[in-house]
């Protein structure tokens, strides 16, 4: 007798009985009662060794994470790690260059170390569909949407990013400002930037203002020391500015010091909005206004519907989470 004559007899797949069997949280009364009715029958007892070598084999969950200097992701890899581990599950996390294949190091991983399944903080879409197709375990695409893939073991979980954008510029253009600068991300590598971008250029359009990317658009990395330098740039390039979006809040504190590295003011002179809400922008001077992710729903459904694909063998889904504007004192009216 098997965990998999088990699983066949009981109706429930293998990962649930194995986590029943372990005692591992996460497993309804009902299945617990009637995989351990089969386990009673058939008088099984788990092998302590065979288990202890299985749980050695595998490297558990991997959370591959773009970049070691975006503060969201810092923080949503702390709320994953004890999720992860609250459902008994071992975590392993892998750092990479913000310009590397995330889809090449999976494959990697799958080979090597066997992981459970796999998590992405940060990811290129263009990478998925050159060879996603090789990685054979479930994945979850962390703030980022994975829906128009189309592959069955890709879920996601994301804010819709180009609304949120589309937000942001109309929020400016409501408080007067009519020249607004844009740093972004590296369009070609973030699908996140592509769509903040395309969120931006879309609320220009319906309000029949021109936008000229080669003047008010400036490239960086997810970085401070990036915006900063991007924002150096912008202001060169568009001295009549009065707003600036960064698309992210590391970003965005760069470009305040920028910005006042320049003898300007935040906001007097230049209004600054962000994009994350991520802790340290309620502590600046002044406070960032910003479009918050709600990273702790984000984590906790990620977790959830990668768990339910290893113990259920539930089906890949796309969720999209809620963003909402938080009002700081980095924007005031032109």
């Amino acid at each position: 007798m098997t965990i998999k004559d088990i699983a066949r007899e009981s109706g429930y797949s293998v990962g649930t009985v194995s986590r029943a069997l372990n005692n591992s949280p996460g497993v309804s009364e009902k299945a617990q009662k009637r995989i351990m009715e089969v386990v009673e029958k058939h008088h099984f007892r788990l092998n302590s060794n065979a288990r202890h070598l299985k749980k050695q084999s595998k490297d558990g969950v991997a959370i591959i994470i773009k970049g070691t200097q975006n503060m969201l992701f810092a923080a949503v890899v702390e709320q994953l790690q004890g999720l992860i581990k609250r459902n008994a599950h071992a975590c392993t996390i892998y750092y990479i260059d913000e310009y590397e294949n995330e889809v090449e190091q999976a494959i990697q991983i799958c080979r090597e170390r066997h992981p459970e399944g796999i998590l992405f903080l940060g990811s290129n879409l263009n990478y998925f569909k050159q060879r996603f197709h090789e990685v054979e375990v479930p994945c979850v695409l962390v703030t980022n949407s994975g829906a128009g893939l189309n592959f069955d073991n890709l879920s996601s979980v994301t804010t819709n990013d180009r609304e949120a954008a589309h937000y942001v510029i109309e929020h400016l253009l409501s408080m007067g400002h009519s020249h607004i600068g844009i740093l972004g991300g590296n369009m070609e590598l973030s699908h996140a930037a592509y769509s903040r971008y395309e969120g931006c250029k879309i609320a220009f359009e319906e309000n029949g203002i021109a936008f000229d990317k080669e003047r008010q658009y400036e490239a960086a990395n997810f970085s401070i020391a990036d915006g900063y330098q991007a924002m150096e740039r912008l202001l060169n390039k568009m001295p009549e500015m009065t707003a600036v979006f960064a698309v992210s809040d590391v970003m965005a504190i760069g470009a305040i010091r920028a910005i006042q590295d320049r003898g300007l003011r935040v906001p007097e002179d230049i209004s600054v909005v962000g994009f994350d809400g991520i802790d340290i922008g309620r502590y600046m001077n002044p406070r960032l206004t910003t479009i918050r992710q709600h990273r702790e729903s984000i984590a906790l459904k990620s977790v959830e519907i990668l768990l339910n694909r290893l113990d259920e063998e539930a089906p890949a889904v796309h969720e999209v989470e809620p963003f909402h504007l938080v009002p700081g004192e980095s924007v005031c009216k032109h």
